[in-house]
């Protein structure tokens, strides 16, 4: 394996702690464990040591664990220092390791670049890793831990040895066609073994907009009048004032978007302005915007008050009707489900709605496909297996290229070709501790 500087970062959260973790990776890990805290300890066994600069005077007391490589995350040797999370111990630790010969601070992402390449986590269950670390809902959690545990990478690495098992079929076809046991048959064979596949791949295909929408929030909109108790219900809903509540109709102009977690699924829940004729121009565009939002939605929550007529619902979107206000006064009507933004009346029921209605649009394992960039490989090796299918069998050159072509698409899925952008940007977006 490459061998890379040795690189030191804190790897717990920043800021006042009662412990914090700094990592180590590299080939001077031993090194640096032996001139501040002594003799490395018994692999994977934590060692409670003083910690000291070069010259003798004490850091912090803490633990130190030693996981050689290549049985570690990074593929290399690594050490933990689990000392008090003070800025002022952090601060003289950090400094006396970096003072170090031959080691630096880590750039972000980079222990688990190095996991990448040293083979410990391919492209997927980094892209995983990096869901987890950000997920917000238990929803995102399941898919994100599914994910960094290698579901698509192992489902790539199926779907790819039994393509190239169909390609070397074609090539026996190719090369040994005049041999009395190798015949048409083995084309048939290899095309048999690729429809399946692309049948397991379309199925994965269909799984990407559902996962999407779990990694970045189903959208959730609240439509209505002037004055119908939208933004009311965005801060009771989001137990924080999001958004300015006034009598004066008109108030919200633009979109106001706010992230929740509904019963453990991941929600962005969008208060837009009133739906009305208006002859401002900021007003009017605000309620173009808003009927486009609601275009868009997953869910659209069609407010009304206790003094108004229920709105007419638009084709083609998912609506719940809400009546608010009970405080005021009135009641909901059959097909509706009344709210009070300032009792609380009614918004635990409202919740359970609200999320039994996006559950339905999710699935009951999680998304396989969960970013573009995978759907973008997983449908260029469906379009070349569709392609290769329908080739006449006469072509067997052309049908093991379309082949060829669906493997590659499947190796930069997984990032074995052709991802050094790919990495750039996705690890630019890790913590430096990671």
């Amino acid at each position: 394996m490459k061998a890379y500087p040795t690189i030191v970062a804190l790897s717990s959260g920043a800021g006042r702690a009662g412990v914090a973790v700094v990592r180590v990776s590299g080939e001077r890990v031993r090194f640096a464990v032996e001139t501040i805290a002594g003799p490395v300890p018994e692999a994977r066994k934590a060692a409670y040591r003083a910690l000291h600069d070069p010259a003798g005077a004490i850091i912090d007391h803490g633990l130190v664990l030693f996981f050689p490589g290549p049985a570690s995350f990074t593929g290399e040797d690594v050490a933990e220092f689990h000392i008090h999370g003070s800025r002022a111990v952090l601060s003289r630790l950090l400094s006396v390791l970096t003072n170090l010969p031959g080691l630096r601070l880590a750039e972000a992402g980079e222990f688990t670049r190095r996991a990448f390449a040293a083979g410990k986590l391919d492209l997927a269950a980094v892209e995983g890793l990096a869901d987890l670390i950000d997920s917000e809902t238990e929803w995102q959690r399941k898919q994100a831990l599914r994910q960094m545990e290698g579901a698509l990478g192992q489902a790539a690495g199926e779907w790819r040895k039994a393509l190239i098992k169909a390609m070397t079929l074609l090539e026996a076809e190719i090369d040994f066609s005049d041999e009395g046991d190798v015949g048409g048959p083995l084309i048939a064979e290899a095309l048999a073994g690729a429809r399946g596949i692309l049948g397991s791949l379309q199925v994965a295909l269909g799984s990407f907009a559902a996962g999407e929408r779990v990694r970045e929030g189903f959208v959730v909109v609240l439509a209505g009048p002037p004055n119908a108790g939208k933004s009311s219900l965005l801060n009771a809903l989001a137990r924080r004032d999001v958004a300015i509540v006034s009598p004066i109709a008109g108030t919200t102009r633009d979109a106001i978007e706010v992230r929740l977690d509904l019963g453990g699924i991941p929600v962005v829940l969008v208060d837009t302005a009133g739906l009305r004729e208006s002859g401002d121009a900021i007003e009017a565009e605000g309620v173009r915007r808003a009927r486009q939002k609601a275009a868009q939605a997953d869910l659209v929550l069609r407010l009304r008050s206790p003094d108004s007529e229920p709105e007419r619902s638009e084709s083609g979107t998912t609506e719940i009707a809400v009546v608010t206000k009970l405080d005021l006064g009135g009641s909901a009507r059959l097909g509706e489900i009344g709210v009070s933004a300032m009792s609380g009346v009614g918004l635990p029921e409202l919740i359970e709605l609200i999320a039994s209605r996006l559950s339905k649009l999710g699935q009951t394992e999680p998304a396989l496909v969960t970013r573009e960039r995978q759907r973008a490989a997983v449908a260029d090796a469906v379009a070349a297996i569709e392609r290769a299918v329908l080739l006449p069998h006469e072509q067997p050159e052309l049908i093991a290229e379309e082949l060829r072509l669906a493997v590659r698409a499947l190796a930069r899925l997984i990032g074995k070709v052709d991802v050094e952008d790919v990495l750039d940007s996705l690890f630019s977006g890790f913590c430096i501790g990671k």
